[in-house]
């Protein structure tokens, strides 16, 4: 977090750290993986990790993207742009915004919502498909539990697995006592699934990086200040 009277050069590294912790954080939306299907089809999602993805898209709209804009405008107007450190950071940050903001919002309008909590009939109700919960045991017995979900919202620390990924296909469409092969580059591996139900998933919402209130009022009180 930058104050008013930081030296003009100092805003490079406030500016950027919180943004480098926030975008390496596990559970947000990032870009496609590699197990995503090639071909674009519609982006499955629960309603919570829709909301993240419009929380988000939001965020960048009219609070960060406006204060980096405002960054840009002032270092532009001292001296030469090629010499200046405030301003090429600030046009590469403003880049990686506009990039971020038309991902999320191409996600965001391919988005087809599922709830997992939605009442299910035959077998629906008993496979394993997008947003089931799913506890299967590995060949040497160990009983795990993942929520198959959108590629937006993969969190391994939730037991949040995207449904294209290798485990998530190797458990669709099956069904308590069904055997299944998850194929891996390390070799291929046998589950038995125990469970299917289908629950509530609890999606992390999403959270503005740490200082980026106090980081936008300092930023428009400290370029006023300067001018």
């Amino acid at each position: 977090m930058f104050s008013i009277g930081v030296h003009p050069h100092s805003l490079v590294h406030p500016l950027d750290s919180p943004w480098k912790d926030y975008e390496m954080r596990k559970g947000l939306t990032r870009q496609p993986q590699r197990d995503e299907p090639a071909t674009p089809v519609k982006n499955y999602i629960t309603r919570s990790g829709l909301q993240r993805l419009k929380d988000e898209h939001r965020f960048l709209l009219t609070r960060e993207r406006p204060a980096v804009v405002e960054v840009v405008a002032w270092a532009a107007g001292n001296g030469d742009r090629s010499e200046n450190a405030d301003y090429q950071y600030g046009k590469r940050r403003l880049r990686q915004i506009d990039g971020r903001i038309r991902f999320l919002t191409k996600r965001i309008e391919a988005a087809e919502v599922v709830d997992p909590e939605a009442p299910r009939a035959g077998q629906a109700a008993t496979k394993a498909f997008f947003g089931a919960t799913v506890r299967y045991a590995t060949a040497a017995g160990v009983s795990r539990v993942v929520s198959i979900v959108g590629t937006d919202e993969v969190d391994l620390n939730r037991n949040h697995i995207s449904w294209v990924s290798p485990l998530g296909r190797a458990l669709m469409k099956s069904a308590a006592g069904d055997s299944v092969v998850l194929q891996l580059p390390g070799g291929t591996e046998y589950l038995t699934v125990l469970e299917v139900c289908y629950e509530r998933i609890s999606v992390e919402p999403f959270r503005e990086p740490p200082g980026s209130e106090a980081r936008s009022e300092a930023s428009a009180k400290g370029l006023t200040r300067r001018r």
